[in-house]
């Protein structure tokens, strides 16, 4: 009997669903990006365009990322039961986004590398058969950035209940990350047909490793922004402030609780478990401070302490 009690109060650690949407998304990009990098790779070989070739093989980098998202979505959904993983597998794909994030810096190094090679050492370029493939890549990699995009939830953006509170919708970190490497590719398929287009009638073949250069800028900009929000997560720093003074005023509107320890951590996309621990003279029952907080929406796990106050 004491065995069934303990059941009934049970429950499992999953604050996060994988949207079967996303895996099909990343799967259908996934396949597109490798066709379109072996044909840039084998067209920029028949053609001795070193411009499709190092795109080519910057898409590999690419596919690698997308493949990484991929995989942390399956592993999230194969463990989302498994009992060790305290607080459920969204860790993992947060993993395998910081992991896609220091591959997207490693090709901004590539394309640096590559361009300031081209500023001292020039080659020649099939100009037009070039120009054919890169705008299919181009068309391509839109495409893909079209199809992951649709349904992304936009970044901090904000959503108020019926009793006033302020409740935080967060985009999908793993689809924002392939979505940041499909964009570098279509940046650096803009930026490769300007090359292009320049020193094909202006002659100015300069201006080919000056927009690797300037693509380079921007991607570091783009790894370096998604490094810093997802190590933030692994590493528990991600503070809710606004969240932490709702909980406060709630538990402290009958002037006599007071929260003395508080902690609160991400557990999902806009799931917090919670720890708090409670001081009051006359402290009201466990089950009534859980209640009140269930207005908090984003709270999917919450222990509370109470210490009765002499």
């Amino acid at each position: 009997m004491h065995q069934n009690n303990i059941q009934i109060y049970q429950h499992l650690h999953n604050f996060h669903e994988v949207k079967e949407s996303n895996i099909e998304k990343v799967s259908f990009v996934v396949i597109i990006t490798m066709l379109t990098m072996v044909a840039e790779i084998i067209f920029g070989w028949i053609f001795n365009s070193m411009a499709l070739l190092s795109d080519g093989w910057h898409m590999a980098t690419h596919a690698s990322a997308l493949g990484i998202t991929l995989f942390t979505y399956f592993i999230a959904k194969k463990h989302r039961n498994d009992s060790r993983y305290s607080f459920g597998t969204w860790k993992v794909e947060i993993l395998g986004a910081y992991t896609s994030a220091i591959l997207l810096g490693i090709v901004g190094l590539f394309v640096i590398y590559s361009s300031l090679g081209r500023i001292f050492n020039p080659v020649n370029i099939h100009y037009n058969q070039a120009l054919i493939v890169a705008f299919i890549g181009l068309g391509v990699n839109i495409f893909c950035a079209v199809i992951l995009n649709s349904g992304r939830d936009a970044s901090h953006r904000h959503n108020h209940d019926e009793h006033g509170h302020t409740h935080h919708i967060t985009h999908d970190l793993s689809i924002r990350s392939a979505y940041l490497h499909v964009m570098a590719d279509v940046l650096t398929s803009v930026f490769a047909i300007l090359a292009l287009l320049g020193a094909k009638l202006f002659h100015l073949s300069i201006l080919d490793p000056l927009m690797g250069v300037l693509s380079s800028i921007l991607i570091f900009r783009w790894s370096f922004g998604l490094l810093k929000e997802t190590s933030a997560i692994l590493l528990d720093k991600d503070k809710n402030q606004d969240l932490i003074n709702e909980i406060k005023a709630i538990i402290e509107n009958d002037d006599d609780t007071v929260i003395s320890d508080l902690h609160l951590w991400k557990v999902g996309q806009n799931k917090y478990s919670c720890i708090l621990s409670l001081v009051a003279s006359k402290p009201r029952n466990i089950n009534e401070y859980k209640e009140s907080l269930k207005k908090v929406h984003e709270l999917a796990h919450i222990n509370i302490e109470i210490v009765k106050c002499k």
